[in-house]
Formats: C-alpha cells, sequence, structure tokens
C-alpha cells in the first residue's frame, strides 16, 4: 500500500483542488432561487451548508465535500476528507449524524487494499464524531478522490450562519492555517516527516469542541477555513454579514513549519495563487506586511478551524487565536495590516 504515492495521482492536493471562487461564484448566483419557506438557509450567501427545517424545532444540516488526495498514506487520506465534510455542518452550528461515502478510484491501478485503508480512515472520523456511515457510491476512475455527503441536525434558533456578523465584533481563529504548503511541499519532496505530522494533526482535529465553545459563547456568524483560504473565507463572511473586516496578519496562526516554506515559491499551491488573485478584488495588504504573511492569508487550507465572529468581552471563551475584527465598511472589503 505504500508503493503508490498518493498524491502523484492528483493534480491538486486537497481543497487546493477545488474550482476557483472567481469563477464559481458567479455560476452559483445565477442559478434559480428556492422559493420554498422551509429553506433556511440556501446558496444566496455562500454558506457552508444548507439548511432545511422539518418542523420548528428541527432542521436537516447537508453538505457534501470531497477531493483529490493530499498524503500518501491512504488511512490519513481517509481521516482528513472526513474531516474535512464534517466541519461544515459544525460551522453552521450543527451536530453531524449520518454519512454517505463518495468515492473515485481505480482498483485496477490501486488495489482494493488501499481504498479500504481509505474507508477505515473516513469510518474512524465520522465514528469520532459520534456520527454514523450508512452507505455511498463509488466510480471507476484514476484520479483517486475521497469525501463525504453529511447530513446533521439544528435547532433552527440555534443556528449560526455566516451572515450574524456584527461590527465591532471579534475575529478568532480556531486552528493554525498553512496546509497548503506543507502538502505542495509533500509532492515537490521538501517537506519533513515532523512537519506533515503537525499538519496531518491539525487537519484531522474535529471542529466539534470548536463549535460547541462558539455556540455557548452567542457566536454571532461562523465559517470554516478551506480551499479558498482564510481571506476568501472571510470575504464571503463579510459580504453576507454586510460588514468589513480588518485582519492583522502577524496574529494569524500557521502550522509549524509552514512559514519556512512559504518563502520557497515551490511550497504555493495553485489553488492558494487563485486565492492570491480573487483577493486583490476585495482585499488591501498594508505595504509592511511581508510576503510570507500574504501567502499565508490566502493558503489553500484543507480542514482548517472555524473562524467565529464574536462580541470581544466574549474571546476568551472560544479557543483560538484573535485575528482581527469587523468594522463598519464597504461589504466584503477586508484591509489586512
Amino acid at each position: 500500500m505504500t508503493a503508490v504515492k498518493l498524491t502523484s495521482l492528483s493534480h491538486g492536493a486537497g481543497c487546493a483542488c477545488k474550482v476557483p471562487a472567481a469563477l464559481l461564484a458567479p455560476l452559483v448566483q445565477a442559478l434559480p432561487r428556492a422559493a420554498d419557506p422551509n429553506l433556511l438557509v440556501g446558496t444566496e450567501t455562500s454558506d457552508d451548508a444548507g439548511i432545511y427545517r422539518l418542523r420548528d424545532d428541527l432542521a436537516l444540516v447537508q453538505t457534501a465535500d470531497f477531493f483529490t488526495p493530499i498524503v500518501d498514506d491512504p488511512y490519513d487520506f481517509g481521516r482528513i476528507a472526513a474531516t474535512n465534510a464534517l466541519s461544515d455542518v459544525y460551522a453552521m452550528g450543527g451536530r453531524p449524524v449520518s454519512a454517505l461515502n463518495l468515492v473515485a478510484w481505480s482498483v485496477e491501478d490501486l488495489g482494493a487494499d488501499m481504498l479500504g485503508e481509505v474507508l477505515r480512515g473516513g469510518h474512524d472520523a465520522v465514528s469520532a464524531a459520534g456520527a454514523v456511515i450508512v452507505g455511498g457510491h463509488t466510480i471507476d476512475d484514476p484520479e483517486p478522490k475521497y469525501g463525504l455527503a453529511v447530513t446533521g441536525v439544528i435547532d433552527p434558533a440555534e443556528l449560526i450562519t455566516n451572515a450574524g456578523g456584527r461590527t465591532g465584533d471579534a475575529l478568532v481563529l480556531t486552528k493554525p492555517v498553512g496546509a497548503g504548503a506543507v502538502t505542495t511541499s509533500l509532492k515537490k519532496g521538501l517537506v519533513s516527516d515532523e512537519v506533515l505530522a503537525g499538519a496531518v494533526e491539525v487537519m484531522t482535529e474535529l471542529n466539534q469542541a470548536a463549535a460547541r465553545a462558539a455556540r455557548a459563547a452567542d457566536a454571532h456568524a461562523m465559517t470554516d477555513v478551506t480551499g479558498f483560504g482564510l481571506l476568501g473565507h472571510l470575504h464571503e463572511l463579510t459580504l453576507a454579514s454586510g460588514v468589513a473586516a480588518l485582519v492583522e496578519a502577524a496574529t494569524v496562526p500557521a502550522i509549524d513549519g509552514a512559514l519556512e516554506l512559504l518563502t520557497d515559491d515551490r511550497a504555493v499551491a495553485g489553488g492558494s495563487r487563485n486565492n492570491r488573485r480573487y483577493a486583490e478584488e476585495f482585499a488591501a495588504f498594508e505595504d509592511g506586511v511581508d510576503e510570507v504573511l500574504r501567502r499565508l492569508v490566502t493558503d489553500a487550507m484543507t480542514s482548517g478551524g472555524l473562524l467565529v465572529a464574536v462580541d470581544p468581552a466574549r474571546v476568551g471563551e472560544v479557543p483560538g487565536a484573535l485575528i482581527g475584527r469587523l468594522v463598519a465598511g464597504e461589504p466584503g472589503t477586508i484591509r489586512v495590516i
């Protein structure tokens, strides 16, 4: 199972293989809008999951997420992909209940044993979340892909979207970023085993406890940080909330070793380059912001933490780093200092 390097078969690692936000957003916005009054959250605000109300005290949280191999170990690939998919439910304040495996795999080229390890990794992540895998779908594909369709539940009164941010809210990031740099460096033989192991640990950490803390702190808005990078997902939150944001780049936490890797152009993922170009449309960097930090805040993160907008007086109740605040200004714009 270790003879084939999974990352050598993928055109982009993990969430870095996502369709660029600049291309995707207008396509989604052009779709017809659903008129069902029970659809509480649809595609309009680019939120993390859809919310459909079943009754006054119960709604479904629905999401799907899958991607190409981000690491070579198949078990870790499965755990990371599953953790990443579950995160969308946590980002809405929900509780995952069930999941379906989404698999693209060439059994002829890679064998069934390696696929079994991917599925085992996904199973273990879902089990740790207190949910169950109830089935799935598999297709033959020379480029492997894995992920989940996840269903969660929530009381509509407890729903946290990306549209509730308020001017003056503090911004807390619950996990470090930089996985895009680490995994791109893996494909190019530039990263140590120690740095890679640290990144895997970050990417396989469930956002369960962080989401629980954010709910207890009466968070106003929340999203998770994945393939569009910190600035890309903050842009969605500020646009949906009708506010602007200020980010202090030096306070953004990085995965151990990521900043050193980002001094090398070869460590910048293709998805991160797309994010950087997109960010030029809504983000302004002060002259003193180092190039490495500019790369970090646009890094195409996989299975990142939650970005939480919360009353400044309650910042200490949410585990993570204080990285900035929401401010008055043109909705969706960000100033990086």
